[in-house]
């Protein structure tokens, strides 16, 4: 029970502790000690990088094992993954090889995962403006200001919006890039730093947790 509760409470504390405390004591040990963590920080993220991987294996192997709704893609998930490690060992990780030619990793990455990349953020894109018509329903009085901000910029950066504003709206005082450039600089910014610093204090309050045991989830219990 002690290895398995106790210690990694202890060693969570003892670490969080002397990595908060090395941001305040600019000492060659504390520079030192930061530097060791960072390499211990890599080496971590490559044994979970792993075990993240074999956990995904397992999953898809499950789904092929009992025949399950899309099965299917989970051979592809294998196919592809097995190729590409194979290609990028035969062409150890290079896109082109001496002579200047395509290697079959550099193939694959410029006409396999660039493709489907582009794909995806392509589909992204719909969700996006799905979600926009959403927020923009004017159900309010900060949601007209969302509004309105929102068809302002749009109108800015397309050369129709621009034509538009110049041939309706040249009475205002204002063109629209002075328009845009105010609301990027002043009420977009002003509200992106409150979101940063709740996240900041979100952040540093789970920290906290964490450290002196409030917080138990990376244990695997229910506590």
């Amino acid at each position: 029970m002690i290895f398995k509760k106790k210690l990694p409470l202890i060693v969570c504390f003892i670490v969080g502790i002397l990595t908060l405390l090395q941001y305040y004591v600019p000492n060659k040990v504390s520079i030192g000690y930061l530097e060791t963590m960072t390499q211990w920080d890599i080496i971590i993220s490559a044994f979970a990088f792993l075990l993240g991987l074999a956990s995904l294996f397992a999953m898809h192997y499950d789904k092929i094992r009992r025949k399950t709704q899309g099965w299917g893609y989970s051979l592809f998930m294998f196919g592809g993954v097995i190729l590409g490690l194979t290609c990028g060992i035969i062409s150890k990780a290079n896109q082109t090889n001496q002579e200047g030619f395509i290697t079959a990793f550099g193939w694959i990455y410029n006409y396999v995962l660039n493709p489907l990349q582009g794909t995806m953020f392509a589909l992204l894109a719909f969700y996006v403006v799905s979600a926009s018509f959403r927020a923009f329903r004017v159900k309010s009085g900060q949601a007209f200001i969302l509004f309105l901000a929102a068809v302002i910029i749009l109108f800015g950066r397309v050369p129709l919006g621009q034509l538009i504003w110049s041939k309706f709206m040249s009475w205002l005082p204002f063109g629209i890039s002075e328009a845009i450039e105010w609301i990027m600089n002043f009420p977009s910014t002003a509200a992106r730093r409150g979101i940063m610093i709740g996240i900041a204090l979100g952040a540093v309050a789970m920290s906290l947790k964490i450290i002196f045991g409030i917080e138990k989830q990376y244990l695997g219990g229910k506590e």
